[in-house]
This record gives structure tokens, C-alpha cells and sequence, in this order.
């Protein structure tokens, strides 16, 4: 490969692109390829599924390819990001290229010049889950090289002490350059200040999936586009972070707003309306102290009033949730299971003859494309049955517990703030929400189609006392203890 055509790529990175790799850049693509050797700072603000990382593996390829002895810094949101998705697109392009095979040495940590492998390479830098914000903006810290450049993959998320580090390095080079992208979920950071404050000093690349934009990524797919805008709405976060490429605005990081939730509360549905409708318990399990157990009963559009238990041990509990079973002829029965509470609960239920379906938190969701765990999805199930018409029992606990309750992003995907958090704002758990977003862990099937009956007269039933006993001893303060004269 002659000096000409290295010269050549150098100054223009887009014929690099077609002429080494043989494809034809995308419009966006083509345009920041093209303004790359005269821009320090170039930023991408992307919607779900671009191309992005493609175009910073090009930008990568055409620095060690075009430039003496450079050294380049690459580093995600997190190492197992980098490595799965930036560093094995560059090992996908380099296997396209017969010269970059000859000419580089590609490695799970470093890509290196054979003849300089010293002072002529591109580094992957990541620090531990763990790490402080001093500790993450060291990774990029102390390089120094006439050619440098530094790429952020998913910067979104990242500590604005990092884009300091890399800052530093360009007062003394000849040539520098910094490169970030990501996803618009996050309301400070390198990318949202790239975007807002500090835009007059970057050159910033718009790229959506907006199904009725000319200029949109192809790669994304119209019609997923267009199925999404319809079932969430163009104002949902969802869709303008993954299909719009925007930032959220920063009142939507609530779960739900108060009124929605006081209008749910004022909501009724007779038995007529819905009686065919699965019955569903959702029961949030407390050990003792000042967290309760809570049995969230729901059919339907109508939750119907919580009940509420504290300092009652595993048999207790699953004599109190078997009653509730047998009298309601519940459909199905979720059980937090996530901190191990739940476990004593299941057991005594299984024992009675009941199947149970214990739920923890932590897993993974069925919509995993969209949400981190189980506790999210199950959450922003709730939060949709609300806006569609679901009516909540009245509870100032609830009330201030959904409306409390943030959400944030972890890549492209919705995650909650920690209950640990919630507990602190609110000066108790939010044990009452967690029970009602239970009732959506899985989906549940009518046992009858018949409507709703008033019960009858009560018949004798074992655990009745125990229940009463407990629910006197809870609405007078008192803690329920079975030996009490």
C-alpha cells in the first residue's frame, strides 16, 4: 500500500472506509467521517441500533493506519461493554482488511503496530463496577503522544471527571482528537454537556430512527420504530431515548406523577365490570421490625384494599395468604422472594397444597431489551395498568411511594433507583407499591369465566383467629405475639 493513498486517507477517512472495507458509509456516517481530521471534538447522540459503534471502530482504524506512532485510549461505560461491543467491532473490521492483518496485532487489551509495538497502538481501558469517580477519570490519565485520540463508547453514563483527563492530553499534542457516544438517558454526564452547555466546542452528531425522518439510520428498522411509538407514545422516555435519539426531560425521571396516582385512587369498578378478570395476590414479605407484609389482592382494573401484617413469622403468613387463597378462589399468588423472607412463605404454601410463584427481584425481565430486572418491568407494568384505567385502594403510603420512586438508564434499558434509597426519602419501605407491582410478574389465566359472587357466610376456618389477632394487634401499634396471655 503506497504513501499516496495512506495520504490520502488520512485526509479523507470515507474513502478509507470504502475503498479497505468495501461498504458504503450511511449519510450520518459519511458526514462525520468526513469532518473528522478537522474537529477535536466529535460527539454522537444515537438512538437504539445507529451503526455508532461501526463508525468508531473506522475512526480508530484510520488514526493507527494514517498516523505516526499515535496512541489511542478506548474505554465504555463498563469493561464487559467495551469488550463485547468496541473491541470486537475492531477485530471484525480489521479481519475485513488484509492489510490491517498484516500490519497490526489485535489482543483482548491492546491492538499494536508490528514494527513499534511500543509507541504505536490503541489500548482498552476500563476500571472496576466499584470505582470512584477520581478512580475512573485515572484510567485515562498521564498519555501524552504528538498523534493522540481517546473514544467513549455509551459516555452517557459516564463521570465528567473522565472527559477532564482526556481534555488534558490535547494542550500538548499536534494532533488530538476525542470521541464520545452514547445514548441520551442521562441528564448530566460528557454527553449531555457535549450537547447542551458545552455544544459550541463540539461538533455533534444527531442520529435517530424516527420512521419519518429522511435523514434517519437506516439500520433501524421502520416498522419497530412505528410499533413502538404506538404502544408507549411519543413522549414515553423509552421512545425518545431509543427511537428519537433524545434526552428525556428531566420531570420524567419520577415513576409517576401524584395526580395520576390520586385519580387511580378515586377509580371504582363494579363486580360486573370485572368479573371475568383473573384474581391475582401480590404479597411483599417482611421479617420484623418496622417493614410490614403486605397481600395486594387485584382483579383486573381494580386493586382491591391492601392488607397489611407485621412481625408475623413463615407459618403465620402462609396460613394468612392460604385463607385469603381459598375465600377470594385467587388465580395466582407471586411472592417476593428476593431477599430470602419469601422462601418460608413458599415452603408452608406448598406444604398446604398451594402453588406459589415466587419472584425475585434481580432477575432477569421477559422485555429484556427494554428493562434491567424484574423489579422494573414488573414496576412500569403497574405504572401502564395505572395510566389505562387501573384503580388503586386509597393509601398515602402508596401514593407517596410511586410518586417517590425515580428511574434512571443503564445503557439503553429503564432501571429503578434502589429500594435502599426509596426507604431513606420516604422514612419507611415501600412495601405496599412493591405488593401491587407483584400482581404483574406474570400473566394469569381466569380459573372461571363467572363473575364475582359476594361471599357467603363465613365457615369454619382454622386460621381466622390468628387473622383477626393480627390485624387488631397491628392497627393498635402493637407487635402480634402468639404467647401473649
Amino acid at each position: 500500500m503506497g504513501s499516496d493513498n495512506i495520504r490520502r486517507w488520512r485526509e479523507h477517512p470515507d474513502l478509507m472506509v470504502r475503498e479497505l472495507f468495501g461498504v458504503e458509509p450511511e449519510p450520518w456516517q459519511d458526514d462525520a467521517l468526513k469532518i473528522f481530521p478537522s474537529k477535536q471534538r466529535i460527539c454522537m447522540k444515537a438512538s437504539k441500533g445507529v451503526g455508532k459503534t461501526a463508525l468508531e471502530a473506522w475512526l480508530i482504524w484510520n488514526f493507527l493506519l494514517t498516523r505516526p506512532h499515535p496512541k489511542i485510549a478506548a474505554a465504555a461505560i463498563s469493561s464487559s461493554n467495551l469488550h463485547d461491543n468496541l473491541w470486537t467491532e475492531l477485530a471484525l473490521w480489521q479481519n475485513k482488511s488484509p492489510l490491517l492483518q498484516h500490519a497490526f496485532t489485535w489482543t483482548k487489551t491492546r491492538i499494536f503496530a508490528n514494527d513499534h509495538p511500543e509507541t504505536w497502538w490503541c489500548s482498552a481501558r476500563s476500571w472496576a463496577q466499584n470505582a470512584d469517580k477520581t478512580q475512573q477519570a485515572n484510567t485515562l490519565a498521564g498519555l501524552h503522544a504528538d498523534y493522540i485520540m481517546f473514544v467513549l463508547d455509551e459516555s452517557g453514563g459516564m463521570a465528567e471527571s473522565i472527559m477532564a483527563s482526556a481534555d488534558a492530553a490535547l494542550s500538548t499534542c499536534k494532533e488530538g482528537h476525542i470521541i464520545q457516544a452514547g445514548n441520551p438517558t442521562h441528564l448530566e454526564g460528557p454527553l449531555y454537556r457535549a450537547c447542551t452547555i458545552e455544544r459550541r466546542l463540539w461538533y455533534v452528531v444527531e442520529i435517530n430512527g424516527d420512521p419519518d425522518n429522511p435523514k434517519r439510520a437506516s439500520r433501524v428498522s421502520v416498522q419497530w420504530a412505528r410499533d413502538q411509538i404506538e404502544k408507549y407514545g411519543r413522549d414515553n422516555p423509552f421512545v425518545m431515548v431509543n427511537v428519537f435519539g433524545q434526552f428525556p426531560p428531566a420531570s420524567m425521571n419520577a415513576l409517576i406523577g401524584p395526580d395520576e396516582v390520586s385519580a387511580a385512587m378515586k377509580r371504582y369498578y363494579r363486580e360486573h365490570e370485572i368479573g371475568s378478570a383473573p384474581r391475582i395476590l401480590g404479597v411483599d414479605v417482611a421479617l420484623y421490625g418496622d417493614d410490614s407484609s403486605v397481600i395486594a389482592p387485584r382483579q383486573g382494573l381494580q386493586m382491591m384494599p391492601l392488607m397489611k401484617y407485621r412481625n408475623v413469622n413463615s407459618t403465620q403468613g402462609a396460613g394468612i395468604v392460604a385463607r385469603k387463597w381459598n375465600d377470594w378462589k385467587a388465580d395466582g399468588v407471586f411472592i417476593d422472594a428476593t431477599g430470602g423472607f419469601g422462601a418460608g412463605w413458599l415452603d408452608q404454601l406448598r406444604q398446604l397444597g398451594k402453588t406459589p410463584v415466587g419472584v425475585h427481584f434481580s432477575t432477569m425481565a421477559h422485555q429484556k431489551e427494554r428493562y434491567v430486572n424484574k423489579r422494573a418491568e414488573i414496576y412500569f407494568d403497574l405504572v401502564e395498568w395505572i395510566k389505562r384505567g387501573g384503580a388503586l385502594p386509597q393509601s398515602n403510603e402508596l401514593l407517596a411511594a410511586l410518586t417517590k420512586t425515580t428511574y434512571s438508564f443503564q445503557g439503553d434499558r429503564f432501571i429503578l433507583e434502589p429500594k435502599e434509597d426509596i426507604k431513606a426519602k420516604l422514612g419507611y419501605s415501600p412495601d405496599e407499591a412493591d405488593a401491587a407491582a407483584l400482581t404483574f410478574s406474570e400473566p394469569v389465566t381466569a380459573a372461571q369465566a363467572a363473575p364475582y359472587r359476594r361471599q357467603q357466610p363465613e365457615r369454619y376456618d382454622p386460621f381466622a383467629d390468628l387473622d383477626r389477632q393480627v390485624q387488631q394487634s397491628y392497627a393498635g401499634g402493637e407487635s402480634y405475639n402468639p404467647f401473649r396471655e
